[in-house]
């Protein structure tokens, strides 16, 4: 049997990084992924197909993932179901995350409120030449990012 999903998209927001009880760090995003074909009216049609990432990678995902950015998943797909507080059985389907490649090259918005980006990292590695400015060679998640499977749920 194989349940493996592969989905490269934008996320709508910014992730939701959280942490369980005993301390295991669990990210949720949304990514937006465009249907290869138009439909009837030659309309692209959006798909927003929830992500939910663990560990290490969640915490990676939180720090440098981004509201626009775009990114590959690779993962497995997850259907539970839970009662709500009206008592009505609700159907949750997800992808958990097994590799998050992040695809562009991050930016960090300016202080000047203007929604204008630079090419700064936040994290950039700043030691060197007293007033080195990072560039986008300085990203260090320019290469892929380190493959983790930590979901302490999978069987």
């Amino acid at each position: 049997m194989l349940n493996r999903v592969i989905l490269i998209g934008r996320l709508t927001k910014d992730p939701e990084l959280r942490y369980t009880n005993s301390g295991t760090a669990v990210a949720s995003l949304t990514l937006a992924v465009d249907r290869a074909r138009p439909n009837q009216n030659g309309e692209r049609e959006t798909d927003f197909i929830r992500i939910v990432v663990w560990s290490k990678l969640a915490e990676l995902c939180g720090q440098y993932l981004h509201k626009g950015r775009l990114a590959s998943v690779d993962g497995r797909l997850q259907i539970r179901s839970y009662e709500n507080r009206e008592g009505q059985k609700v159907s949750v389907s997800e992808v958990v995350a097994e590799a998050v490649k992040f695809l562009d090259r991050g930016h960090t918005q300016t202080g000047d409120g203007s929604g204008n980006r630079n090419a700064q990292s936040p994290n950039a590695n700043h030691s060197g030449t007293a007033g080195h400015r990072p560039t986008l060679d300085d990203d260090p998640f320019a290469d892929d990012i380190p493959q983790y499977n930590d979901d302490p749920f999978a069987s």
